[in-house]
């Protein structure tokens, strides 16, 4: 019986593994040997591939076109307080409206986009970016009991014993970016086209008003979100087809960010008449309904004017970090190569030793 359970393998109590060629790392394998034949031409070839792809990446990155424009601490005309220390104010009434005006030196070519940025605020939280209800976005209708429990404390509110779900419900809905950002150039308004700024898979997959007869019958039964000015089907007064869910400003602000400091696509010019190739030098003027607190968490708002590349805007880091890695396989090559040169063993040294063995 002994015999017989050995030659089977594995059985009750006995732990040795089966006879495979698995098992008993028997398979064929293939192992490298590291000699200066074959890492150096390796280190080299990175570096001589790496520094030009780099170059051109830095090159692709610095054709594009750039205007930052920081207004965190812009001031109404004729006023001494800071819009920034007016919306933190609990106390105050009415709305802060502020200029910032600049001057582009030379013409802006191309497809031109506004964004806005932040600083400081930290979307990538995990409280934060779980504080949300795909279901609700997708134009389910949610009760008290259904509602994604991470929208919590933003989830809704009670009145007279009748629970009403915030529409959207959770922390990044209620954060939304509400400045009203406007441009003009020598007194001539620019005009901005807030469509087509989502991914068209958020716009057309994610996001889903529920249905009704209209959107305010499509919300009945909610209400906006504690720091919201307007309904969630009221967010675009001028355009009737981009509200609810579909609201792209939302869908954008709802596509959290990885970084502390981040921009998000807020317009996109609209290229007609004077602005038809782009945006011409000279002395411009933004116009902020300012709305949105970010001195509580020391941050800052900036508005950017940016051209696009095939690359996306404009971002040095990828063509820097190619070179550098590029520079560094070379000058590791090269410390090798000066080391296998003075200290390698030269081929009749390894012959002679293979016949010592």
């Amino acid at each position: 019986t002994r015999s017989k359970m050995s030659a089977e393998g594995t059985r009750s109590g006995d732990k040795k593994p089966r006879d495979t060629a698995f098992k008993q790392q028997r398979l064929p394998a293939w192992q490298p040997i590291m000699t200066a034949g074959t890492v150096l031409p390796a280190f080299y070839g990175v570096g001589l591939l790496f520094i030009p792809i780099g170059i051109g990446l830095l090159v692709t990155s610095n054709n594009v076109q750039e205007i930052v424009v920081d207004y965190t601490n812009c001031k109404p005309d004729g006023g001494n307080q800071t819009c920034a220390d007016f919306v933190q104010n609990v106390s105050s009434t009415g709305t802060c409206v502020c200029q910032v005006n600049f001057s582009i030196s030379s013409d802006i070519e191309g497809s031109v986009y506004m964004y806005y940025g932040l600083t400081n605020f930290f979307q990538n939280h995990r409280r934060y970016v779980k504080s949300r209800d795909d279901d609700q976005l997708l134009g389910v209708k949610q009760t008290k009991t259904s509602l994604n429990t991470d929208c919590k404390p933003y989830g809704g509110e009670t009145i007279n014993n009748t629970f009403y779900p915030y529409a959207p419900c959770g922390a990044i809905a209620n954060s939304l970016f509400s400045d009203t950002l406007t441009l003009s150039y020598g007194g001539t308004p620019v005009g901005l086209i807030n469509t087509g700024i989502a991914w068209w898979t958020d716009k057309n997959v994610k996001f889903r008003n529920p249905s009704g007869s209209n959107l305010q019958d499509a919300f009945a039964g909610t209400l906006k979100p504690k720091y919201w000015q307007n309904p969630v089907y009221e967010l675009d007064s001028d355009n009737p087809d981009n509200n609810g869910y579909l609201n792209e400003d939302l869908i954008v602000w709802m596509r959290t960010a990885a970084f502390p400091t981040f921009r998000k696509l807020y317009r996109r010019v609209n290229h007609t008449d004077t602005f038809q190739n782009g945006l011409p030098a000279g002395n411009y003027t933004l116009t902020v309904d300012y709305k949105y607190p970010v001195t509580a968490f020391d941050g800052t708002k900036r508005m950017i004017l940016s051209t696009v590349s095939w690359l996306g805007g404009k971002n040095s880091f990828l063509g820097i970090a190619y070179i550098v890695v590029g520079c560094i396989c070379l000058v590791v090559g090269l410390v090798f190569t000066i080391i296998h040169i003075k200290y390698g063993k030269k081929q009749p040294d390894m012959t002679d030793l293979g016949a010592g063995m």
